[in-house]
């Protein structure tokens, strides 16, 4: 394919939201007027072919009883030839007979049927058609710096968005950047630095795209951008929240699920539960948990044989006041001994580390074991639970299935393997984050529960795409469009304690009512034992 180059002419364009400044140059006007061309870009068209060495291998279909030539099969690949392949070469009236022909016993000379032979293997070359990899382009901001490392951006001056190119392929380069900005087009070099000006809480939409020298351009990819301003308390000062939805952003990434809610978090970052700090020291914190208490003791990490009944309740479910006191030490060790898996796990997935902790708080105390019931681990994981985790994050899905299935059934999806390959799933994941182990120390297998931090954070991954879904089908509109990013978290938990039974019928009877998407509208809805929900939430929240 030859390589065609396209260029850029400067034409007028006049935003009035965005700014847009071309390949760097920057000057202080209210506005620039560009020369704009932004037609719709061709997209990725990378394909070549390649010489590739095979063999060519000949069969023979003969008779038993005279060994007499039927019909030929020809093959590309070792070992017999395929059902299918035997079909296609000798007819469907002489597969059928050779399929179900009877055993060969005794004298080969005195069977019935045909049998297969090789009889020639000749070297070969193909062309195979390649593609290659594609032109993208990826969105990022200056002039900010982040309040948390997920969060939003604070600007102490109005920032500008920079979109930038990148070329995979060796001897070609990105040769500028286009897009649409609310339906107005723009085109800059690359780099594309565009001066951002204040936006609604919806913000603007931008698409954008980078051309190659190779002749066609990368994806189209779209942006949601917001822009407000705040003074922190001080008049004289104007700060600037920025925020940027897209899959190609490359700054501070925002919370997990607000790309596919399309739902900002408030502005000026948000709250200290739904928070990533920089530090795992951020998250420590120093709880007398009784339940803890009582497990560090019956392990055998605490001595409180000083206490009455060895520092235990009767029941032993909980430590009493002797032995809480001897384990506060452990104790408060203990339940900050995950802090800087639950960061790295928050930069993983995107699921804030405040919730996260604060899940497992609820859930086990952060102790990592089987309980009664059936719940596993440090965020107590069900059957159920399980269930979601496979059906609605699919990334985490193609990971898992190949530890338990082979790779041909895990690509046919959880949805269209059998029932028992899904419990095999299911129950493979449970004991992926038990941690009970009788034959380790204190009874665990801390490597087991070190891991199962992440597996706990790509549930809660699942758990905000369903709660979002769930949203979606009743409202008939984007999540983020009804309800707010900190509700939507609130949906989350939900879901993820009572059930997306329990959290549809409330969000399906807050709709009914003529109430708003809003977090106490739908506690309220909560009936029964979904009811339940609504105290988790507000425990992990508050």
């Amino acid at each position: 394919m030859s390589a065609k180059r396209y260029h850029f002419k400067f034409i007028s364009l006049t935003i009035g939201i965005l700014i847009v400044l071309i390949g760097g140059a920057f000057t202080s006007f209210p506005s620039l007027n560009l020369e704009a061309s932004a037609d719709t870009p061709p997209g990725p068209d990378r394909y070549t072919s390649i010489l590739v060495d095979y063999t060519i291998y000949t069969w023979w279909m003969a008779r038993f009883t005279d060994n007499s030539f039927v019909c030929e099969i020809i093959t590309d690949h070792e070992g017999l030839p395929t059902l299918d392949e035997v079909h296609i070469g000798c007819g469907e009236d002489i597969f059928d007979d050779w399929f179900n022909q009877d055993p060969c016993v005794g004298k080969i000379n005195q069977c019935n049927g045909n049998y297969i032979y090789q009889v020639d293997a000749v070297p070969s070359q193909r062309e195979v058609a390649v593609e290659l990899p594609v032109a993208e382009a990826w969105i990022d901001i200056e002039d900010c710096y982040p309040l948390t490392t997920i969060a939003t951006n604070l600007c102490e001056q109005m920032p500008k968005l920079v979109i930038t190119g990148f070329e995979p392929l060796p001897n070609e380069e990105t040769i500028g950047i286009s897009g649409r900005i609310d339906g107005e087009p723009f085109s800059c070099d690359d780099p594309c630095r565009i001066r951002l000006a204040p936006t609604d809480e919806d913000g603007v939409n931008l698409e954008f795209w980078a051309y190659s020298s190779y002749g066609d351009s990368s994806k189209t990819y779209e942006a949601q951008v917001r822009v407000k301003p705040d003074n922190g308390g001080n008049p004289d000062q104007t700060y600037w929240y920025v925020d940027v939805l897209s899959s190609q952003w490359t700054g501070v990434p925002i919370a997990s699920c607000a790309h596919s809610w399309e739902s900002f978090p408030p502005v000026g970052g948000p709250p200290t539960w739904l928070t990533t700090p920089k530090r795992a020291q951020d998250l420590s914190t120093k709880i007398p948990y009784n339940y803890l208490a009582a497990n560090l003791i019956l392990a055998g990490l605490v001595d409180a044989n000083s206490c009455a009944n060895g520092g235990l309740f009767e029941d032993s479910f909980g430590a009493n006041t002797c032995g809480l006191e001897l384990a506060y030490p452990a104790v408060t060790e203990w339940q900050n001994r995950f802090d800087n898996l639950i960061l790295e796990v928050a930069h993983e997935t995107g699921v804030p580390a405040q919730l996260l902790k604060r899940l497992f708080a609820r859930e086990s105390q952060f102790w990592p074991a089987l309980y009664e019931g059936g719940d596993v681990g440090l965020g107590q994981l069900t059957e159920d639970g399980a269930d979601t985790t496979l059906l609605w994050n699919y990334s985490f899905y193609e990971q898992f299935c190949p530890l338990v299935l082979s790779s041909d059934r895990c690509e046919k999806g959880y949805l269209h393997i059998d029932e028992q390959e899904q419990e095999m799933l299911r129950i493979g994941l449970i004991n992926s984050v038990n941690a009970t182990c009788v034959n380790c120390p204190l009874g665990i297998d801390l490597p087991l529960a070190d891991v199962s931090v992440s597996i706990f954070g790509h549930t809660m991954l699942a758990n905000c795409d369903q709660a979002g879904r769930i949203v979606r089908n009743v409202s008939n509109d984007a999540p983020g469009k009804v309800a707010s990013y900190e509700d939507l978290w609130k949906f989350t938990l939900v879901n993820y304690n009572a059930g997306p039974g329990c959290l549809g019928d409330a969000i399906q009877a807050t709709r009914d009512n003529n109430q708003a998407y809003e977090w106490q509208n739908v506690a309220a809805n909560l009936e029964g034992v979904c009811s339940l929900g609504s105290d988790y939430v507000e425990d992990i929240s508050n």
